[in-house]
């Protein structure tokens, strides 16, 4: 009996259930690195999946399996993985398609129509390589009209045994310690860090270098260094022993902080790898709380971490897949303004936003205060269309994948699911960015001001954002304390801010914010 195997661009688990039972002689693996024609994507991104997967390719060969491959420079009649799944059905004749279940919707209906289509049997194989499988988040998540981080997060922290006592009950006593890690750094910024180690040098990036130039010449993005994305399972494992050693007991206090220029600071910078399948969560929880038992690191720093991976990624992959068909419908807060061409290049008079977009023009990497509070935060309180917003995070950064992307963006972000993910909308004003970062001390807008020509657009946003939504939010309690303020406004202060509004809404159409 022949079989398919088929494979997307960021299930590159050499372990997954997929490859076992299976009879390398008679089936055939299939994977391409052509996307949709119509996929506009970071050059940093695609020279790094490119690379990945030609060590994936690489990997099943050495283990005897026929690997049906199309390289980006191979010239193909229609590109993608539904394509070339069309090609391989006809050349190869397959008894049955298997595959790992998709990381969107979308690409498991498109296996779906297209094995239906071609009349051969499909089956999805669960992908293990997640902490919390479908069934076990859907009984938890029934009946849940908001569901809550915290309380998932308790029960994957009894299920992995993961920082508890003999008595199960939570080290040092809290479950929590995030109220210990929203420090900034002072005047004195955040000092010496070290680098993250880079693998531009690997000959498969150097050869998907010129490659991705050739093929995509006009993806957006740059290619800089240090370029610190594993390819490799053993690269990843490397970046995680690193991390580990040198990042993870100072990662706690300061991971909300940002500083112009320093892009890496403390965090681990392994979500690529932990998305393309390359590292394993579980070794990864295992090591940090490892360095925690051993001393080496402090425990908000590991509590904090951990909760990012056995949390919040687990917790955000089970709500996706609980509501995905319906969040290509959600825009709760009816936001439709175009995405700004600055999102693309980073050429804005905002401090924060220059050096945080330019820092993804560089890198196609943001740590996750810079996506919720300046760049998500922008476009929250502007009223960017949140679907527009989300396909810039899918096509920018490294790690944004639709399972990962569409409820943190959607959901937290933007709040375009009325409060599903997030209870509130996340909005503050320039103040917070102010007090989290030093971007505001080189700025030509002032974060105490709502008005006039120097007034921060985040500070003026922010309380547009209020008194337009003002009917809509009242209904929510924890925004309350905000919208009091609001309230205390005088109406000429009100209105002198809604025309400061106007006034930056026509300066970006105009390309001059």
């Amino acid at each position: 009996m022949r079989r398919l195997l088929v494979f997307f661009r960021d299930q590159l688990n050499r372990s997954a259930p997929l490859l076992k039972d299976t009879d390398p002689e008679q089936d055939v693996c299939v994977l391409t690195e052509h996307t949709a024609p119509d996929t506009t994507e970071h050059v940093q991104k695609r020279v790094y999946v490119v690379a990945a997967q030609r060590y994936f390719r690489d990997a099943l060969r050495n283990q005897g399996f026929t690997v049906h491959y199309e390289a980006c420079t191979d010239p193909v009649e229609q590109a993608g993985p539904l394509a070339q799944l069309r090609r391989a059905l006809h050349e190869h004749t397959p008894d049955a398609v298997h595959a790992t279940k998709p990381g969107s919707l979308a690409q498991q209906q498109g296996l779906e129509h297209v094995c239906n289509e071609a009349n051969v049997p499909l089956t999805f194989h669960n992908d293990t390589h997640f902490l919390c499988d479908h069934d076990t988040f859907a009984t938890w998540v029934e009946g849940r009209t908001s569901p809550t981080l915290e309380y998932f997060y308790r029960e994957q922290r009894r299920a992995y045994n993961c920082l508890l006592t003999d008595d199960g009950d939570p080290v040092g006593g809290s479950w929590n310690y995030d109220k210990d890690n929203r420090a900034s750094f002072g005047a004195d910024g955040p000092g010496l860090l070290p680098e993250p180690p880079s693998y531009l040098d690997d000959p498969y990036v150097q050869k998907a270098i010129a490659d991705v130039e050739q093929a995509y010449p006009d993806a957006p993005g740059r290619l800089t260094e240090p370029f610190p994305w594993p390819v490799t399972p053993e690269q990843a494992q490397e970046a995680l022993d690193r991390f580990i050693e040198e990042r993870l007991p100072t990662f706690g206090t300061h991971q909300d902080a940002m500083w112009t220029g320093r892009p890496w600071l403390s965090h681990s910078q392994l979500s690529p790898a932990l998305n393309l399948k390359l590292l394993d969560p579980h070794k990864v929880i295992e090591a940090a709380e490892a360095a925690y038992h051993s001393g080496h690191a402090p425990l908000n720093a590991v509590e904090g971490f951990i909760r990012q991976i056995l949390g919040w990624r687990e917790f955000i992959r089970g709500l996706y897949w609980h509501r995905a068909t319906e969040w290509s419908a959600m825009n709760e807060l009816d936001a439709t303004e175009p995405l700004p061409e600055f999102y693309w290049t980073g050429n804005t008079h905002m401090a924060c936003l220059h050096d945080a977009l330019t820092q993804v023009v560089d890198h196609a990497y943001g740590h996750h205060i810079q996506r919720l509070m300046v760049t998500g935060l922008f476009g929250l309180l502007y009223g960017i269309n949140p679907q527009a917003l989300n396909d810039w995070h899918e096509a920018f950064y490294i790690d944004a994948w639709p399972w990962a992307s569409v409820p943190n963006m959607l959901g937290m972000s933007q709040y375009a699911d009325g409060g599903y993910v997030g209870t509130k909308p996340y909005t503050a004003s320039g103040k917070y960015i102010s007090r989290m970062s030093n971007y505001c001390s080189g700025c030509r807008y002032d974060p105490g001001k709502a008005t006039g020509a120097d007034a921060c657009p985040f500070t003026t946003l922010y309380w547009d954002f209020l008194d337009r939504h003002e009917d809509t939010l009242s209904g929510n309690r924890r925004m309350n304390f905000q919208l009091a303020n609001l309230r205390r406004k005088e109406d000429t202060e009100r209105t002198a801010i809604a025309e400061r509004a106007s006034q930056l809404r026509s300066l970006v159409h105009n390309g001059k914010l």
